[in-house]
């Protein structure tokens, strides 16, 4: 029995050999999975490991510490002023220079009083803030270091859809964190800047991006800086896909303004321009959907002066193509107040060609010097606002709060950015008027504008 049984399986695995030979000969397709993979071939292909190690050179950590107003009690009249409570805001940075300059998101050190740049090697300074740009949601940083290694200088213009990109940071709090993801959109415009004047022409990507990333690195495959990470879209607040970056080429524009002039030389072009959709384009008979449209011109504005007319299609600035709002917004923010740029223009079936000359604030076409004024019994950075935000407002006067420090403002919870514009119904010429009423024993009432325009009143009672 045993014999038999040996024998029987003996031939039964004889057999079974036997069919595989048959079959690998009768059908060669059924051999291919038996040959190994050749993994050199994929070598290398996508390693990030090089950028991700030239890049981590080149980001700091950021933390901000602040005083807010907490009040303790709603009810309790004299609970008004509430408690100082410290505040910590987290965020990121990159070397922009060997000496020490720090760029990094506005909103990360926005009203700090004191802020701490910790470099890759653990040692922390105190940083100074060279100047700031809540329109861009942009800020420069100096710390007192020198022999650094600051982050290589890329081309946002020359990123493509679809292109790999890497994303540096310190997601809560956890250090030098590297991400991975494709550029999935340009052009962004998702109304996540509040300012009177956003700029706001995103480079959207997958790679994660979570609070603490802000004001840290895009990169490319090369190590090159291409935007600085600043908002994701989420309902949880955390990472769900959708990031956006300031690109780098509006980065150095306003990175080199800040330190040349302490203050960003935007330039203005005297309208208003829509996007065009299906039905915009349908109620306004437009036959394509390229371009920008011109919907307003303001008298006297660059517009006006270019001979440009209402219902004019913008398709290109300086041969750049015009999509969308957030192109023509892109390509404004990277010139100067005098620069003048080449526009092509569709008027009903004419191509016509244009010359711009771009304007400041005031409607002049020279530099703009720093005007704020810091007020000790105020406790706040102000300016009187500018030819442009009267037109736009339809104000005679006012000041803008450019930034907080200790005082009655910053009690009172005012946003940086607010246009103070009355109080107690008195329109606010000179900032001494604004201090004299802001002591006036009794009802204080100030009535103003907010970053987006839209109006806002605080009231108080001053002892």
């Amino acid at each position: 029995m045993k014999h038999f049984l040996t024998s029987l399986g003996g031939g039964l695995v004889g057999g079974l050999l036997c069919i595989i030979i048959y079959r690998l000969a009768m059908f060669p397709q059924f051999s291919k999975q038996f040959v190994p993979v050749d993994y050199e071939k994929y070598e290398n292909i996508i390693d990030f490991t090089k950028p991700a190690s030239i890049g981590k050179q080149s980001v700091v950590s950021i933390k901000a510490r602040s005083q807010r107003v907490v009040r303790n009690n709603f009810w309790d009249f004299w609970d008004f002023w509430g408690t100082q409570r410290e505040a910590t805001n987290a965020g990121t940075g990159v070397i922009y220079s060997t000496d020490g300059l720090v760029v990094t998101n506005f909103h990360v050190i926005e009203n700090a009083e004191e802020i701490t740049v910790t470099l890759p090697n653990k040692r922390s300074y105190k940083a100074q803030i060279i100047g700031t740009d809540p329109s861009s949601d942009l800020a420069v940083l100096k710390i007192q270091a020198n022999n650094l290694k600051p982050i290589a200088i890329g081309n946002s213009d020359d990123i493509q859809i679809g292109e790999w990109v890497l994303a540096i940071g310190n997601p809560f709090e956890l250090t030098s964190t590297v991400t991975a993801g494709i550029v999935s959109a340009k052009g962004r415009n998702i109304n996540v800047v509040k300012s009177q004047f956003p700029i706001e022409s995103f480079i959207q990507t997958d790679a994660a991006i979570n609070p603490g990333n802000s004001g840290g690195p895009l990169i490319n495959t090369k190590g090159e800086l291409v935007g600085i990470n600043t908002a994701i879209m989420s309902n949880s607040g955390a990472y769900n896909g959708y990031g956006f970056a300031i690109p780098v080429n509006i980065v150095k524009k306003v990175v080199r303004d800040l330190i040349e002039y302490q203050v960003v030389q935007r330039s203005f072009y005297g309208g208003t321009v829509e996007d065009i959709d299906e039905n915009f384009a349908k109620a306004q008979q437009i036959e394509n959907y390229l371009g920008v449209y011109v919907s307003e011109i303001y008298p006297n504005g660059s517009f006006d002066k270019a001979n440009l007319q209402l219902g004019d299609i913008i398709l290109k600035v300086n041969q750049k193509e015009i999509l969308s709002k957030a192109d023509f917004y892109e390509a404004i923010a990277l010139t100067r107040p005098g620069d003048i740029v080449k526009l092509l223009i569709q008027r009903k079936n004419k191509l016509i060609e244009l010359n711009l000359t771009l304007e400041n604030e005031d409607g002049e076409t020279k530099i703009v010097k720093k005007t704020s004024i810091y007020s000790k019994v105020l406790g706040a950075e102000l300016q009187p606002i500018t030819k442009f935000e009267k037109n736009k407002l339809k104000i005679e006067a006012g000041y803008k709060i450019i930034s907080l420090g200790q005082g009655k403002l910053a009690q009172m919870r005012f946003p940086e950015g607010f246009i103070i514009y009355k109080v107690n119904n008195q329109v606010i010429y000179q900032l001494e008027d604004l201090e004299n009423a802001v002591n006036r024993r009794g009802q204080v009432i100030i009535e103003g504008f907010n970053k987006d325009g839209s109006r806002g009143t605080y009231s108080f009672f001053s002892y």
